[in-house]
């Protein structure tokens, strides 16, 4: 990717919305932007071979999540967003990847970092951060190499971080990265950089995975950057104490929003690329029921027992993904609003317990994607080009992720019930 094409930052007065002196400030509800997203499904769909050469979503679909808005479902309201938190958001996100799953991680990998960076960097930062708009961070925890010194006002941060998923359109960078302290420990530090001081390499799209080609997940590389005190935090979030203020977007915020539980949303970040994924494969599933049965006797897909049985089985699995993934999003929210009211607190107990109803949810759609691929006939999935085949795909480089390592994030589950440190 050039950089000159990847520079996404824009001036507020030009881009923002509610930013134009004199306009009416488009303020859509829930219902309006998740309608926004199903709308686009179509067009998704005719560029989904575009978008896979690509590496990313085009500057086409860009201009149409910021047009409409779909950037500010997390963006604090204060700093010019909708703040209409986070079950909007993973319908909006289903819906995206019911017309490509590797659009949606894209977008959702960009656009959900407003939850992190409101939760736990200082007011400073959110001020200077969020004259940005549209506001879109990639982030990478694990450097594949990095150096980071501590200097007068903060830190020079040099790296190499690769699939850093959501970048193209990034305006920040959200990359993780070890700091040397005075007795020698090392400690996990999350920094904040302006599109300006890094750099995103061409290495991603058709052909260099098996799938999730548009989720622009390529290498970023920093040279030198200065990263001021106040754009640098401790990495504790799967861990963090909230204490009695909560966390510093809590209290400067006033959300439960900005609690910042991590363990259950960042899976859900990726799992809602894969609900998506059912929806696809049970659309295209229906649609190719239209054709005749691979087998005697020739009678209509729609009049054939074995048909009928995959269909109803691949559409309950995938009412039973989405059903129990928006169930748990919804429960998480609630737990926090209570806590806020004087509840029992949410801690990495409670999270991970969610996470793991996340899980299953994403254990429900695959199999749901698994059968309608692997029942559609050869000619309907396997063959190049097919979208069943796109979406089967996109599943299986998802279950390379090691978000996707059920089972040690399921011990890890049983760990923290049995009173135990959250390993994973």
């Amino acid at each position: 990717m050039d950089d000159e094409e990847a520079e996404p930052t824009m001036s507020l007065t030009e881009q923002n919305p509610t930013a134009q002196a004199g306009a009416a400030p488009d303020e859509p509800t829930s219902e309006e932007l998740i309608e926004r997203a199903r709308a686009l499904r179509p067009r998704l769909r005719e560029l989904q071979a575009e978008h896979a050469r690509l590496g990313s979503y085009s500057e086409e679909i860009h201009e149409y999540f910021t047009r409409n808005r779909l950037y500010d479902i997390l963006r604090p309201r204060r700093y010019g967003g909708l703040e209409l938190g986070l079950e909007t958001f993973f319908k909006v996100v289903v819906e995206i990847a019911r017309a490509d799953p590797g659009v949606a991680w894209s977008f959702e990998l960009g656009a959900s970092h407003p939850f992190q960076f409101s939760s736990y960097f200082p007011e400073r930062s959110q001020e200077e951060a969020y004259q940005a708009y549209p506001f879109v961070s990639a982030s990478r925890a694990f450097p594949l190499a990095s150096k980071i010194e501590k200097v007068e006002g903060g830190f020079r941060v040099s790296g190499r971080w690769d699939y850093c998923s959501g970048c193209t359109w990034s305006s920040h960078f959200m990359p993780v990265a070890p700091v040397t302290q005075e007795d020698g420990s090392q400690v996990m530090y999350m920094f904040i950089l302006p599109r300006k001081d890094f750099t995103i390499l061409d290495d991603w799209g058709e052909g260099k995975t098996i799938g999730l080609h548009a989720s622009s997940s390529n290498t970023i590389t920093i040279e030198d950057a200065f990263v001021p005190d106040y754009n640098a935090v401790v990495y504790d979030f799967k861990d963090h104490e909230w204490g009695e203020k909560g966390t510093p977007g809590y209290e400067l915020l006033g959300n439960p929003l900005y609690l910042g539980r991590t363990v259950t949303i960042f899976i859900a970040g990726l799992v809602s690329s894969q609900i998506g994924a059912a929806w696809a494969s049970l659309d295209e599933y229906e649609r190719l029921l239209e054709r005749g049965s691979s087998f005697p006797p020739r009678i209509p897909r729609t009049e054939s027992p074995e048909y009928q049985l995959w269909y109803g089985q691949i559409q309950s699995l995938t009412d039973a993904a989405d059903t129990l993934f928006h169930a748990t999003i919804s429960k998480f929210v609630r737990m926090h609003e209570e806590w806020t009211r004087g509840g029992p607190p949410v801690g990495v107990k409670e999270d991970a317990r969610l996470r793991g109803h996340i899980i299953q949810a994403a254990r429900l759609a695959g199999e749901a994607i698994d059968l309608a691929f692997a029942h559609a006939g050869t000619s309907s999935a396997a063959l190049a080009g097919t979208k069943l085949q796109k979406y089967y795909q996109d599943a299986a480089m998802f279950r390379t992720h090691i978000g996707a390592q059920w089972d040690v994030l399921l011990a890890a589950q049983a760990r923290t019930q049995l009173g135990k440190p959250l390993t994973m």
